[in-house]
């Protein structure tokens, strides 16, 4: 069986290829996974994604493609690829997706269901990141479909006792926005039962999302400096 067969990408796909390893290495650099997670990118109808393998291991000619309309996953798909396909269809305006398990949102995820920007950065996640109350894997379209529901319009989404996903218009910055979810819900578990907590306003956390796209672009230029895999 070729790699086109059995769904990875080709030769003519080196620059999303190329994004899409990357990211998965700085990702597990930055240990925000251990044995789970992956990356995925839009293009067109189809979808690219890393396969159910360790993300600091993973070459470019084991990355799997499919279509977004797709009502069945290819072989070498991960199981969770649910998750990626109904948020692209839902959402047109994210091309990038990353699932990982930061060790704080996990906890944060036991303890709110949604998450308040309480610093500038935390603005660029959205008005808030819903918590999904669902813990069971994402290994179904339905199941998907519901955590799409409660992501609505937010960059970023906890998933209680899984985990989180985060969207971005590149790998990088949607591993980006993974990054910063888990330093937001440090924060937010290390203000838990200390008291009156007082968020960003709207007029707030909207002025710091404008300023957002260079910004991110350049925490993501750090992060893929200090989470590379090969030093």
């Amino acid at each position: 069986m070729t790699a086109r067969e059995r769904g990875a990408t080709s030769t003519c796909d080196v620059p999303v290829a190329g994004a899409l390893v990357e990211a998965a290495h700085v990702l597990a650099g930055l240990g925000l996974v251990t044995a789970f997670g992956h990356v995925s990118m839009r293009r067109g109808g189809r979808v690219v994604i890393t396969p159910p393998k360790e993300l600091e291991l993973v070459r470019a000619d084991e990355l799997v493609e499919m279509s977004l309309a797709a009502d069945a996953l290819p072989a070498g798909a991960p199981a969770e690829a649910w998750a990626h396909l109904v948020v692209y269809r839902a959402r047109p305006d994210v091309s990038a997706i990353v699932r990982a398990q930061p060790p704080a949102a996990l906890a944060a995820g036991a303890v709110t269901d949604r998450i308040a920007p309480l610093h500038g950065q935390a603005a660029w996640l959205g008005a808030s990141v819903p918590v999904h109350g669902d813990a069971r894997l994402l290994r179904s379209a339905e199941r998907a479909e519901r955590a799409a529901r409660t992501l609505g319009g937010s960059d970023a989404l906890v998933l209680r006792g899984n985990g989180a996903l985060a969207t971005g218009s590149t790998p990088g910055l949607a591993v980006t926005r993974m990054w910063l979810l888990e330093a937001v819900c440090r924060t937010h578990l290390a203000v838990h039962g200390a008291g009156d907590v007082t968020p960003l306003s709207l007029e707030e956390t909207e002025a710091w999302r404008q300023d957002a796209p260079p910004l991110l672009e350049r925490l993501w230029e750090h992060l893929r400096r200090v989470g590379g895999i090969e030093k």
